[in-house]
């Protein structure tokens, strides 16, 4: 058996979610995808996969499995972009992470057209309201808001002025307690989103402090979607806690309005992060250098507008 065309398969099984998926990536037949997977679980001596006539669920073990997988195969394909010379032509797969509204509306677009311009290039966009291990989740580049901890991941700077806003409907604030610090939020009602807080905010100290206030909260409603808090928060469930970004639209609109401004912390700022090496492949290099100055002058009007927000 080859080994490493097997790990190929597996790995094209989970992103694929089916055996039937993987055969149409791969161009097989369904039963020597099964064939592949068989040896290969025979190989390692444990149950990969638990395989339903319609989906894929990784064991325990598989889970492991296949975050070694994914390095293995992504420093072979290094190895051999990196033997073709620095001029070879971009190719293969680019998997792209993002948030999924910066994905949908601004990341979508460029990617549309680098596609346009490497036809041999085609890509994964993977839009998730969480952080990717880039490199056990064979992510080649990904789009990230925040602060970042210290690794070994390559970053790049895009831009920042990213707030995080507390947002509320006219109607709501008309008909609840006046909302002038922190501690106030306590006596409504809490819109959570699941990325931002489900039972506590922090915002920055009080004057002549040096401690973040943190308001604890019971929320009356919990969402796992953007697009769910926003909509609740404009129909007057509540207050939700989101970026700047989010709710730009429907505060210029006067759908939403913010509170608390004076008590956000700093606005975040933009990288695109690669793991070590990725950007010496050609496919990862010539989509951020497509990609950068797009992102940076998009990110730029959308700083520009946040600091218009009120």
């Amino acid at each position: 058996m080859d080994r490493i065309d097997a790990m190929k398969v597996f790995v094209t099984a989970i992103d694929e979610g089916s055996l039937a998926g993987a055969a149409r990536k791969l161009k097989r037949s369904p039963t020597a995808v099964s064939r592949a997977l068989n040896l290969l679980e025979a190989h390692v001596g444990v149950e990969l996969l638990h395989r339903t006539t319609r989906s894929l669920k990784l064991s325990e073990a598989g889970l492991r499995y296949a975050a070694a997988c994914r390095r293995v195969l992504v420093d072979l394909e290094e190895a051999d972009m990196l033997a073709g010379g620095e001029r070879a032509a971009p190719r293969g797969t680019v998997t792209i992470s993002s948030p999924p509204i910066l994905g949908e509306e601004m990341l979508r677009p460029i990617l549309d057209d680098f596609l346009n311009l490497y036809p041999a290039v085609s890509a994964r966009l993977l839009l998730l309201d969480r952080f990717v291990n880039l490199v056990d989740e064979g992510v080649d580049i990904a789009l990230r808001i925040g602060h970042l901890a210290d690794s070994s991941l390559i970053s790049t700077r895009i831009g920042g002025d990213i707030r995080r806003v507390v947002v509320a409907s006219p109607r709501y604030l008309a008909s609840h307690p006046r909302i002038d610090e922190p501690a106030d939020l306590a006596k409504h009602q809490i819109v959570a989103f699941t990325n931002f807080g489900l039972d506590s905010w922090a915002f920055t100290p009080a004057e002549g402090s040096l401690i973040p206030r943190t308001v604890q909260f019971t929320p009356r409603y919990i969402v796992n979607s953007v697009r769910a808090a926003v909509d609740s928060a404009v129909a007057g469930t509540g207050l939700t806690r989101l970026y700047s970004y989010h709710v730009a639209r429907h505060v210029h609109d006067g759908q939403l309005k913010i509170v608390l401004a004076d008590a956000e912390h700093p606005p975040m700022p933009v990288h695109l992060l690669a793991p070590q090496g990725r950007m010496a492949v050609p496919k990862v290099r010539a989509f951020a250098d497509f990609a950068l100055p797009r992102l940076r002058t998009e990110f730029a009007r959308m700083a520009k507008e946040a600091g218009t927000l009120r």
